[in-house]
C-alpha cells in the first residue's frame, strides 16, 4: 500500500486500487459522431444520383457480363444467408477447439448482425421504399409510410409483375448493412486480439462488403443511397456490439452464449450446453 506524506499538516492519502476495476468505455465518442455525419451526408448527397447511377448498371453491356453477375450472386449469398453460418461455425470451432477468441469472433460477428438486421428490417417496412426495378429506375423518390410491412399486392410493375410489399423494402439494403456488421466486427476484434494484422482484415473485410453494395445496385435491387445507410447502420452495430461487449464483459448476453460448455458424447461430437441463473 502506498502513502504519501506533504507538509506540516501531512495526511496519510491511500491511492485507489483499480487493477481489477471493471473498464467502462464511453459507447458513442466524438469520432462517432463524425462517421455518422459522414455517412448521413453521403446518403443525402446520393439521393440526386440514385436514378443516373441505376440506369447505367442496368446498360445492357453492362448486364450481359456473366462474371459481374456471377460473382454478385457469390456475394450476396455468402452474405445471407452465409454471415449466420460462418459466425455459427466460428462460434462452435472456438469452443471446441477452446480457443475464446474465436468464440468472441463468431458470436459478436453474428450479434452484429442480428442488431443491424433489426435496425433495417424496422426502417424497410416504415419508409417503404419502392426498388429500383418497381419504377423502372425511374422515381427513386417513391417513399410509401409503412408499405413495407403490408400484405398482399400493390399494383402491377414496370415488366407485368405482381409488387408486394418486398417490393417497397428498398431503403436502407439489407444484404449492404449485414455485410458492414460483420466487417466492423470482425475488424474491432482483429484490432483488440491481433492490432498488427488490421493493415490486412480492414480492406479485405469492408473491401467485400462494398462489393455486396455493388452487387445489389447491379441486380437493381437497391439505390445508391440505400446502400449508403446499410454500410452506416452496419458499421455501427458492429462497432457498438464489440465495444460494448469487451467494455461490459459481465452482460448478461455474452455471460449466456460465450459462458456455454461443450461435454463430449459418446458418438465422438460434443453437446452445447447453457447455464441459466435459477429463479
Amino acid at each position: 500500500m502506498a502513502q504519501v506524506t506533504t507538509g506540516a499538516d501531512a495526511r496519510t492519502v491511500t491511492p485507489r486500487d483499480t487493477s481489477n476495476a471493471p473498464q467502462h468505455k464511453t459507447l458513442f465518442t466524438y469520432r462517432d459522431a463524425v462517421l455518422a455525419a459522414a455517412f448521413a451526408g453521403l446518403t443525402v448527397a446520393m439521393f440526386p444520383a440514385d436514378r443516373h447511377i441505376a440506369k447505367s448498371l442496368q446498360d445492357p453491356e453492362i448486364q450481359a457480363n456473366k462474371f459481374f453477375d456471377k460473382a454478385g450472386n457469390g456475394v450476396e449469398v455468402i452474405t445471407s444467408p452465409g454471415a449466420f453460418i460462418i459466425g455459427g461455425g466460428l462460434y462452435a470451432a472456438g469452443k471446441l477447439s477452446g480457443h475464446p477468441n474465436l468464440t468472441d469472433l463468431g458470436w459478436h460477428g453474428t450479434e452484429a448482425v442480428i442488431v443491424a438486421s433489426g435496425v433495417t428490417g424496422l426502417l424497410k417496412g416504415m419508409l417503404g421504399r419502392s426498388r429500383p426495378y418497381a419504377t423502372g429506375d425511374t422515381i427513386p423518390h417513391d417513399f410509401n409510410f409503412l408499405k413495407g410491412f403490408g400484405r398482399g399486392t400493390y399494383g402491377i410493375g414496370p415488366n407485368g409483375q405482381r409488387l408486394t410489399s418486398a417490393d417497397y423494402q428498398s431503403f436502407p439494403s439489407g444484404h449492404t448493412t449485414a455485410a458492414f456488421a460483420v466487417a466492423s466486427a470482425v475488424t474491432s476484434e482483429a484490432r483488440r486480439v491481433q492490432p498488427g494484422w488490421v493493415w490486412l482484415v480492414a480492406p479485405t473485410m469492408y473491401g467485400g462488403a462494398t462489393l455486396v453494395g455493388l452487387s445489389r445496385m447491379y441486380h437493381n435491387n437497391h439505390w445508391a443511397s440505400d446502400v449508403v445507410l446499410g454500410a452506416a447502420i452496419g458499421t455501427f452495430s458492429g462497432l457498438k456490439v464489440v465495444r460494448y461487449s469487451h467494455a461490459h464483459p459481465d452482460n448478461k448476453l455474452d455471460k449466456l452464449i460465450l459462458g456455454a460448455t461443450v461435454f463430449p458424447n459418446a458418438d465422438g461430437g460434443g453437446t452445447l450446453a447453457f447455464s441459466f441463473p435459477a429463479p
